[in-house]
């Protein structure tokens, strides 16, 4: 087989991969939608907003379609988070055949942890921080309005937030990656500690509300996972000692 044939079979192979991944999110995505509903589960991702707002208290739709179309945006979120493990599947089954050995033992751990740490940083964000954070809006708010917030705006805040937990838990797998890469390593990320918390911080300061109390919830979280990463790091050789640890291994001719 020439190079170009190997290329045209990666293509439909990298295609039916996707189309797999496509079809567990359709097919996920139409039973949310039959049960429990997409209306249910944007109720579900508005309880802790609505937990903290006054009694009484309703979100609003200003536009035409939203009240259908943001309850369905919401609906394929969840379906793609829960079909989340096998998308990254189709993803490692496709760029396994190509890797080492030694690559093969170390990838598939990462792809499960970062699938893990990914869906727990969503969780970390909707069980906890989602109800300090609006119940210290609503306590500083002035008592004179009624909060009466826009479903758009809410499903808009929410992916945002949703998206920076996530990819904060996933400072452990960057941490390991770049130390496995020989990229730097353990002593020097130590030696970086003081500007990564205070990268932390100012990360937490454009990507979070503009309180200082979500501020902290993201930044605390960054600061102890790059802790976590850099003790995870240190059962990681590099791949250049590995490599080296392989070829001495090996018996002389």
């Amino acid at each position: 087989m020439n190079t170009q044939d190997t290329f045209i079979s990666h293509l439909i192979e990298l295609r039916q991969r996707l189309m797999h991944a496509l079809v567990a999110v359709l097919v996920i995505f139409v039973a949310l939608c039959v049960w429990p509903g997409a209306g249910a589960i944007y109720d579900l991702l508005a309880l802790p907003l609505m937990r903290a707002l006054p009694e009484g208290s309703r979100m609003i739709a200003t536009g035409v379609i939203t009240p259908f179309l943001v309850p369905m945006k919401v609906t394929a979120m969840v379906a793609f988070m829960a079909a989340l493990p096998y998308v990254l599947y189709q993803a490692w089954a496709f760029v396994a055949p190509g890797l080492y050995e030694h690559e093969k033992k170390l990838a598939l751990p990462i792809v499960v942890g970062g699938t893990l740490l990914f869906l727990v940083g969503v969780a970390f964000c909707y069980f906890f921080v989602f109800g300090k954070v609006f119940a210290f809006i609503n306590d500083f708010a002035p008592k004179s309005i009624t909060p009466a917030p826009d479903i758009e705006a809410y499903f808009n805040f929410v992916l945002t937030m949703f998206l920076a937990f996530g990819v904060t838990f996933e400072i452990p797998i960057v941490v390991i990656l770049l130390v496995r890469m020989g990229v730097v390593t353990v002593d020097k990320l130590k030696e970086a500690r003081p500007y990564v918390i205070v990268g932390a911080f100012v990360v937490a300061a454009v990507v979070t509300p503009p309180d200082v109390l979500s501020q902290f919830m993201l930044a605390i979280p960054m600061c102890l996972l790059y802790e976590a990463g850099l003790f995870l790091a240190r059962f990681v050789g590099t791949r250049k000692n590995e490599a080296k640890a392989e070829q001495e291994s090996r018996p002389a001719v």
